[in-house]
């Protein structure tokens, strides 16, 4: 005996479009997936910035946008990324495409704020360009709130162009191990220079606590902390150590900051009477930059990248 009509049916609706058959309506399941997936879809990528090893350096979250998101919903991607840099890379004209244009809207948010720079989110983006998405051109620019800011491949490295971020001094009281401290209004950040008796150890070892700083200042003036140390005096290796730290932007420690080594490449190349230096950020995570303080009031940070993730942010 032929089962029922209507079995028939219920059966036919989960495998065949029936609007194909000329029916009008779509088929039960894909309506219902279709209800289901009716969501945005935005391609993201994790990028371990500073380093050629993955799990190493500063990640950094980067998402390719064809238009302007919510404002609000910027945050709440970074928020939800928690690392402590999201970047968020946009097409500026509709004709505009990820592999060919030369030029992107650009920017950068903390779990809990906006930023005005961040360099390694920066060579992240640079890095999701060139190599995933194969951009063919030789330099990048980016319009952003620090203005514009360009990337260039040089052999397996990618070279920022950031602006040079000057730090004046500060009186520091009642600590001799202190030897120097500076004020940069560019990223509103202290820098901190330990005494030459201490080697990079001191920093590595070093353990910090985010209320301490949080109580410590309240004004607003002060976002983030450089801690740093000269390098060896033989003249082989690192030309000077340091170390981040931001618990006003929800980030405890910023394990590779390029923005930080703008300030930090203005004061040691007046330190040190050098232009070009190697620097090593001591986050237990750790990551290499060389630096080229140039003539013209800009510095050249240059890195290495690793992808870790690929995939899509669906809401």
């Amino acid at each position: 005996m032929a089962p029922p009509a209507v079995r028939k049916t219920l059966t036919w609706s989960c495998a065949v479009d029936l609007g194909e058959a000329g029916w009008g309506v779509p088929c039960g399941a894909q309506a219902a997936a279709e209800q289901v997936h009716a969501t945005m879809q935005i391609p993201i990528f994790t990028v371990d910035a500073f380093t050629s090893r993955p799990f190493a350096g500063n990640p950094a979250a980067v998402c390719l946008l064809e238009n302007d998101l919510d404002e609000d919903l910027y945050q709440k991607i970074a928020t939800e990324m928690n690392l402590s840099e999201t970047a968020f890379i946009r097409k500026l004209k509709p004709g505009d495409d990820f592999s060919k244009s030369s030029c992107f809207g650009l920017r950068w948010f903390t779990p809990v704020s906006e930023i005005r720079l961040c360099g390694h989110a920066t060579l992240a983006s640079a890095a999701v360009l060139f190599h995933i998405q194969k951009n063919t051109n030789s330099v990048l620019s980016f319009m952003t709130l620090s203005g514009e800011l360009k990337a260039r491949q040089v052999k397996d490295h990618i070279v920022l162009d950031l602006p040079l971020c000057p730090a004046y001094p500060q009186a520091a009281v009642g600590d001799m191990s202190v030897q120097d401290v500076r004020y940069s209004p560019d990223i509103k950040s202290l820098l901190v220079r330990l005494s030459d008796t201490y080697e990079r150890s001191v920093l590595e070892e070093l353990k910090v606590s985010a209320q301490h700083f949080l109580s410590a200042e309240k004004t607003g003036k002060v976002k983030g902390v450089i801690l740093t140390v000269k390098g060896n005096s033989s003249g082989k290796g690192h030309d000077f150590y340091s170390r981040y730290f931001a618990p006003w932007y929800g980030v405890l420690e910023d394990p590779v900051c390029g923005s930080a080594h703008a300030v930090l490449g203005s004061y040691w190349s007046e330190q040190l009477g050098k232009k070009e230096m190697l620097a090593f950020q001591c986050s237990p995570r750790g990551g290499e930059l060389k630096i080229s303080v140039r003539s013209d009031g800009r510095v050249d940070i240059a890195g290495q990248s690793a992808v870790v993730l690929k995939g899509n942010l669906t809401f």
